[in-house]
């Protein structure tokens, strides 16, 4: 069976955080070590994509069980990262259907959401698999067959990867994420999930 490696976008300068925002506390851990932990437990194929800082993140990083790509064109934007770990990912893997794109804002995304997306997903049948929020938002992580791989790896700058999710509308597969994709840009975001977070840890 064809592997599905998944795709941590971490390579943001984090400028409306003013530090960086892998590096937040998140619990007992950094927000980074949480979301490489909540992918790890999926036993898939676990790629990060590092720019801003990577010299501070990778060494709290190293110890686990993951691929490194850091890309050293980051400031270009998003696209330029999305593009840059498909790749690195197709040099890396020969056999892949697919691959998931997950971002770290989003520290709410559980590995239970993560299997369900993997579960959903039928190989070779060109689908797109994009997360739905409860307020009608829909977007990361988002899991795309592998027919989309070279457009993919043709993005450029601050384009992320919605203009190939509206090109291809007719392959999409909605999932129901809930309220777990709200994502953080700001310090006052990030105290709003981290508090979240802690509740629902303890129950």
């Amino acid at each position: 069976m064809a592997e599905i490696p998944i795709l941590l976008m971490a390579a943001g300068g984090s400028s409306r955080m003013g530090q960086p925002k892998q590096l937040l506390p998140w619990g007992n851990r950094t927000l980074i070590e949480h979301q490489i932990l909540t992918l790890l437990e999926t036993d898939n194929p676990i790629n990060v994509v590092l720019g801003s800082n990577s010299d501070l993140v990778i060494p709290v990083i190293e110890k686990y069980s993951v691929n490194i790509f850091t890309n050293t064109d980051w400031k270009s934007g998003m696209g330029s990262s999305i593009s840059f770990g498909i790749s690195q990912t197709k040099d890396r893997f020969t056999d892949v259907s697919g691959v998931l794109i997950t971002l770290l804002d989003q520290p709410l995304i559980t590995t239970a959401y993560i299997e369900k997306m993997l579960a959903s997903f039928q190989p070779g049948s060109q689908q797109i698999l994009v997360s739905h929020s409860d307020s009608g938002w829909t977007g990361v992580p988002v899991l795309f067959d592998a027919c989309y791989f070279n457009e993919l790896t043709e993005l450029r700058d601050d384009e992320g990867a919605k203009k190939i999710i509206k090109r291809h509308d007719e392959n999409l597969i909605l999932v129901d994420g809930g309220e777990l994709l709200e994502d953080m840009d700001t310090m006052e975001t990030y105290q709003q999930l981290l508090k979240k977070y802690m509740i629902s840890s303890s129950n």
